[in-house]
């Protein structure tokens, strides 16, 4: 009877280890390579980022520290932290760092912020922004996407990050108004429920044009008129419906 007390007692032990051991390495893909991927950081931020002109210190520092490894599938991993987007699969994409920092640069966030974010994707873009502000309410369209992230961002402890599977040209009324908007799909224009749903003086930054040819806008909210400014070609996955036809 000691004996298989003896065991029980060992298995209450060792089940646990054994289980945050597997998140672990499921999450690093390699329990030995974090020192790496944090070089990796460091170079990405030093030479795509703020060789390009990004100077937000809280900007550099969340891209610093958030795991972009973490929100890539695991056999991309070792790209990472290149100079390039990412697939995701379901015809969706990581972007590529330094458009992730410019257009959370542009946004002149503050710890106070509320942010709206259109396009959760793996939930990377999320993150970073949930290491500068207050609240975060991110809105996916593919389910599997969706879950995916709000389960990682959940196990990294991004508390302050919500998010919803739903339709993100509708926006989150329930939420709103928000101090700022970024979206990170392309429409054809800028959807109206994302207007009324940015404060008064609050910042939009959005892609907007075909497949093929897009602009990335930055929109200001002045006495109930949006003022906007195109600042860089890109290019975005479409915004969709759930149908998945286009904006």
């Amino acid at each position: 009877m000691r004996a298989f007390c003896r065991h029980i007692l060992a298995c209450l032990y060792v089940v646990p280890c054994l289980l945050f051991f597997l998140l672990f390495f499921h999450c690093t893909g390699n329990p030995q390579s974090t020192e790496e991927f944090k070089n990796q950081r460091e170079q990405m931020v030093k030479w795509q980022i703020e060789a390009r002109g990004v100077t937000d210190k809280r900007v550099l520092d969340a891209m610093r520290k958030v795991e972009r490894h973490l929100f890539v599938p695991s056999e991309l991993a070792a790209y990472a932290y290149a100079d390039q987007p990412l697939p995701l699969g379901y015809n969706q994409t990581i972007s590529q760092p330094y458009i992730v920092a410019y257009m959370t640069e542009a946004l002149k966030l503050n710890p106070g912020s509320k942010v709206l974010e259109i396009g959760t994707g793996s939930g990377y873009q999320a993150a970073v922004l949930g290491e500068i502000c207050d609240s975060v309410f991110t809105i996916e369209i593919v389910n599997e996407l969706g879950n995916k992230a709000k389960s990682l961002l959940k196990v990294l402890r991004y508390d302050n990050v919500f998010v919803k599977i739903g339709d993100g040209y509708k926006g989150w009324p329930e939420y709103a108004p928000f101090d700022a908007i970024i979206v990170t799909c392309a429409p054809t224009h800028v959807p109206e429920p994302l207007k009324e749903q940015l404060v008064e003086g609050g910042k939009m930054i959005i892609p907007v044009g075909e497949t093929n040819y897009q602009q990335l806008i930055l929109m200001i909210k002045k006495k109930g008129r949006l003022i906007q400014q195109a600042v860089l070609p890109v290019r975005f996955v479409p915004m969709v419906d759930k149908d998945k036809n286009k904006y």
